[in-house]
C-alpha cells in the first residue's frame, strides 16, 4: 500500500510546474468545448501516458527486496542494502527503509528514488503514512516524455490529494545548459479541483529574471485557466515602442475572453480584446480595440469585428461578419505590411441561407465602410439592402441526365451618390447531361430576363428598363489515357474540350451598373456563358472556346506530377456588349491562357501561368512561382507577377538552417513598374533544445499612400512553458510561402 496515496499526487505537481501562467500561454485562446456532448458524454482530453488506478493498485501485490532485511516482534521492520518496493507500476528504491507497525509509517533514506509511468522523484530522504500523507526532502524529479525536470526543497503530499512544494525550480533544459528556469516560493496543489496556486513565481533566462508575479493560478491538466500571460514588446516608426501585459479568462468551457491592453510609447493605452463563444448550434468570435485620445491621431481610435454563424434546423444557417473603423488611417497606423495597411473597404454582410440537394436560398444585408478615400464616389461598392437569391438544379436518369432548374434574384441597390434602385432576375435553365467513360456532352439553353426599378436617374431616362434574351451552349469533353515511363508506371493523359455559345446581342447601354465587372480572363472564365460577372450586363456571344489539358499521374499513388492546360476563345462575330469606357474590340480570337503546374521533382514546385495577346503580340498578366522545399523549415521561393501598366514585381524569400543551431529569414519584393523596394525584411531564429530565440525587422510600403514603415519583431520561447514578445511565427508563416515553424528540435 505504500504507492497508492502519493503516485498521483507526485504526478500531478509536476503537471502544474509547467504551466506558469494562467493559461496554456504559447496558445492562450486554445478551442473552446462544450460543458457536454450532444450524447452527455464529455470532451476528450489530450492523451496522456496512463498510470494504474487506486483500486488497480489495492489489488497489486506488493514485492519487497533488499540485501539485508530484520523483522521485529511488534511487526516493525528494517530494511538495508538496494532496497526496492514495487507495487503494479510503481517502484521505490533506498538504501535504507524502516517501518513502524504502530504509526503505519515508512521512512526512506539514502539514495531514495521512485518510479511510475509518468514521473521519476529522487531524494535523500522521505517518508509516508496511509493517513498522513507523505513528503519528500531535497528531491529532484523528472518527466521523462516532456522531457522535463526539476528540483524542490521538500514536497508534502496529504491523504487528500493535496500537495506542497517549497522552494521549487522547473526546466525543460538538460543539466548540462539550464538556459532557462522556472522558480517559485511555493505552489499547492489541490487535485480534487485540479487546480494549482503559486506564490513567488519568476522565470529566469540565462540567469536573468524575465518575469515575476506574486501570485499565479494554473490548471493540473490541459484544461484552459483564468491568469496573465506572458508580456510582449514591439517597435514600429509609427507608433514607437509597444508593450503589453495580456490576460486570459476562461469563463466557461464554451466562453472565454482574451484580454489584451497594449501600451504605444508614442499614442497611449490601447485597450484590446477578444470574446469567443461556441454553443452547440452557434459559435463567434469579437474583437475589439479601442484607444481613447491618439495623441498623434488627437482623437479616440477603434475597431471592432463581429464573426457569428447559427446553425438552424433543417439546413438552415444565419452569419454575420461585420467590422467597423473609427477613421480611415487605422489601418495605416495599426496594420503590417503592404496587405494590412492597404484596406480599401470594411465589409459588413448579415445573412441567412438554406442548402439541400436541389435548393439554395440566401437573404442578405451587405454594406460598406469606405476606407480608402482616394476612391471616387461614384466608384466606391453599392450596399445591398437586401438581396434574395434563390436557385434550384434537378436531375433525372443516369448516364443521359435531364437537367432544368432556375436562378432569381432580387437586390436593392444604395448608395448615397448616382442611381440606385431594385433589381430583379430570373434565369431557367433545361439541358442534358450525357457522359460515361472518357466523355461528356452536355448541350443546353438559358433564358435570362432582368428588369429594374430606379431612382436618381436624368430626366427622360426610363426609370424601368427591361432586359431578356436567351443563350444556347454545347459543352463537349474527351479524356484520352495511357501509360508511359520504362515500366508504365506513370499514366499520361490529354483532354480537350470545347465550348460553343451562343447569345444574341441586346443594347443594355441604358442600364445602370450595379455590381457588375469584367474579371481577369483564365480557364475557369473561359467556359462561363458570360464573359461579365453580375447581372447587369449579358455579353452577345457567337463564339467557341478551346482547352486542352494534359497530366502526368504517378500510377502507384495517384499523385499528379505534371498538369498543363491551354485555351483560347474564337470569336465568330464581334462582341458589342460593353461596359461603360470599355472598349470595343474587333478581334477574331480571345487571348491565349497557358498554364503548368510541376510537381514532379521530390522537393521542387513550378506554376507559370501566362495571358498572351496575340493581336498585339504581347503578354496581358503573368505569374512565375518556384519553390525548393525540403523540409518545413527550409525553403525557397522565386516569384514573378506582372500586368501590363500595372504591376511588374519581382519576388524572393527563404527561410534556411545555416547551422546546427541558426536558421535565417528574408524575404524582399521589388516593383520594376515604380523602380522600388515594396517589403523587405531579414532576421534570424537561435534554436537550442529547451529554447528559440527570433528576431526579424521590417519596412514596407503602403500600396494605399505610398508611406514608409518599419517595425522590430522579437520573440522568446521556452520549450514546455511559454513565449514571450510579438508573434513572429505568425508573420514568417504568411510572408514565407511554405514556411513551417514545425520542425525537431536539435
Amino acid at each position: 500500500m505504500l504507492l497508492s496515496r502519493c503516485d498521483r499526487l507526485l504526478v500531478l505537481a509536476l503537471g502544474a510546474l509547467m504551466l506558469p501562467s494562467g493559461a496554456h500561454a504559447a496558445d492562450p485562446a486554445g478551442p473552446l468545448c462544450f460543458a457536454a456532448l450532444e450524447d452527455g458524454s464529455r470532451p476528450p482530453q489530450a492523451a496522456l501516458p496512463q498510470a494504474q488506478s487506486a483500486a488497480e493498485l489495492a489489488r497489486a501485490p506488493i514485492r519487497v527486496s533488499s540485501d539485508h532485511a530484520s523483522l521485529g516482534v511488534n511487526g516493525d521492520a528494517e530494511l538495508s542494502g538496494n532496497v526496492q518496493v514495487t507495487q503494479g507500476d510503481r517502484e521505490i528504491r533506498a538504501d535504507h527503509v524502516e517501518y513502524d507497525a504502530r504509526a503505519g509509517r515508512l521512512a526512506v533514506d539514502g539514495r531514495v528514488e521512485y518510479r511510475d509511468p509518468l514521473l521519476i522523484v529522487r531524494g535523500r530522504s522521505g517518508r509516508y503514512s496511509a493517513t498522513d500523507g507523505a513528503d519528500f526532502k531535497a528531491a529532484e524529479f523528472e518527466v521523462p516524455s516532456r522531457p522535463a525536470r526539476g528540483t524542490a526543497r521538500s514536497m508534502t503530499l496529504d491523504a487528500a490529494g493535496n500537495a506542497r512544494l517549497e522552494d521549487v525550480t522547473f526546466t525543460t533544459c538538460p543539466l548540462t545548459d539550464p538556459a532557462w528556469r522556472l522558480r517559485a516560493d511555493r505552489i499547492d496543489l489541490d487535485t480534487a479541483h485540479r487546480n494549482g496556486v503559486g506564490r513567488g513565481t519568476r522565470v529566469e533566462f540565462k540567469g536573468v529574471p524575465i518575469f515575476y508575479s506574486p501570485w499565479i493560478s494554473f490548471p493540473l491538466g490541459t484544461g484552459r485557466k483564468s491568469g496573465f500571460l506572458f508580456p510582449g514588446a514591439g517597435y514600429s516608426t509609427r507608433s514607437g515602442a509597444q508593450f503589453s501585459v495580456p490576460y486570459y479568462w476562461n469563463i466557461a468551457p464554451n466562453l472565454d475572453l482574451s484580454f489584451e491592453p497594449v501600451l504605444f510609447a508614442r499614442r497611449g493605452i490601447d485597450v484590446a480584446g477578444n470574446f469567443r463563444y461556441l454553443t452547440h448550434t452557434s459559435r463567434g468570435k469579437l474583437d475589439v480595440s479601442w484607444l481613447p485620445d491618439d495623441r498623434l491621431f488627437a482623437d479616440d481610435r477603434s475597431y471592432v469585428h463581429l464573426g457569428h454563424r447559427t446553425e438552424l434546423p433543417a439546413g438552415w444557417r444565419v452569419s454575420v461578419d461585420a467590422a467597423n473603423v473609427s477613421d480611415t488611417q487605422y489601418f495605416e497606423d495599426f496594420g503590417q505590411g503592404p496587405e494590412g495597411t492597404s484596406v480599401a473597404f470594411v465589409e459588413r454582410t448579415a445573412e441567412i441561407t438554406y442548402r439541400d440537394a436541389h435548393w439554395r436560398l440566401r437573404g442578405a444585408f451587405q454594406d460598406f465602410q469606405t476606407i480608402d478615400t482616394d476612391v471616387a464616389t461614384a466608384d466606391r461598392p453599392y450596399a445591398t439592402l437586401p438581396q434574395l437569391y434563390a436557385s434550384a438544379d434537378y436531375r433525372h436518369g443516369r448516364a443521359l441526365q435531364l437537367r432544368y432548374g432556375f436562378d432569381a434574384e432580387v437586390v436593392n441597390f444604395e448608395r448615397n451618390v448616382g442611381v440606385t434602385g431594385w433589381r430583379y432576375d430570373a434565369a431557367p435553365h433545361l439541358g442534358l447531361d450525357w457522359q460515361g467513360a472518357g466523355y461528356f456532352v452536355r448541350p443546353g439553353v438559358i433564358w435570362r430576363a432582368t428588369g429594374y426599378s430606379l431612382e436618381g436617374t436624368a430626366p427622360g431616362v426610363d426609370r424601368t428598363p427591361r432586359r431578356s434574351l436567351p443563350t444556347a451552349n454545347l459543352d463537349l469533353g474527351l479524356i484520352f489515357e495511357g501509360t508511359t515511363g520504362s515500366h508504365g508506371q506513370r499514366r499520361l493523359t490529354l483532354e480537350p474540350r470545347i465550348l460553343y455559345q451562343y447569345t444574341p446581342y441586346r443594347d443594355q447601354a441604358d442600364l445602370p451598373v450595379f455590381d457588375t465587372a469584367t474579371p481577369d480572363l483564365n480557364l475557369v472564365q473561359l467556359f462561363r456563358t458570360n464573359r461579365y460577372v453580375g447581372g447587369d450586363r449579358i455579353g452577345d456571344a457567337n463564339q467557341a472556346s478551346f482547352g486542352l489539358t494534359s497530366r502526368v499521374i504517378d500510377g502507384g499513388s495517384g499523385r499528379q506530377l505534371l498538369a498543363a492546360s491551354v485555351g483560347q476563345t474564337v470569336y465568330f462575330d464581334t462582341p458589342r456588349v460593353t461596359l461603360p469606357g470599355e472598349p470595343i474590340e474587333d478581334r477574331n480570337t480571345s487571348d491565349l491562357i497557358a498554364q503548368v503546374a510541376l510537381t514532379a521533382l521530390r522537393d521542387w514546385t513550378a506554376d507559370l501561368g501566362v495571358q498572351w495577346n496575340p493581336e498585339a503580340r504581347q503578354r496581358e498578366r503573368m505569374q512565375v512561382q518556384l519553390q525548393y522545399r525540403p523540409a518545413a523549415t527550409s525553403v525557397v521561393n522565386l516569384g514573378y507577377r506582372y500586368q501590363r501598366d500595372r504591376i511588374d514585381q519581382a519576388d524572393a524569400s527563404i527561410a534556411w538552417p545555416v547551422a546546427k543551431h541558426w536558421s535565417l529569414f528574408g524575404r524582399y519584393v521589388y516593383s520594376l513598374h515604380d523602380d522600388e523596394t515594396l517589403d523587405q525584411f531579414a532576421g534570424f531564429e537561435y534554436r537550442s533544445c529547451c529554447w528559440r530565440f527570433r528576431a526579424v525587422g521590417r519596412r514596407f510600403v503602403s500600396s494605399r499612400t505610398g508611406e514608409r514603415d518599419t517595425g522590430i519583431y522579437l520573440q522568446l520561447e521556452l520549450s514546455g512553458l511559454a513565449s514571450v514578445g510579438s508573434s513572429a511565427v505568425a508573420f514568417l508563416e504568411d510572408a514565407i510561402r511554405g514556411y513551417s515553424p514545425i520542425g525537431p528540435s536539435l
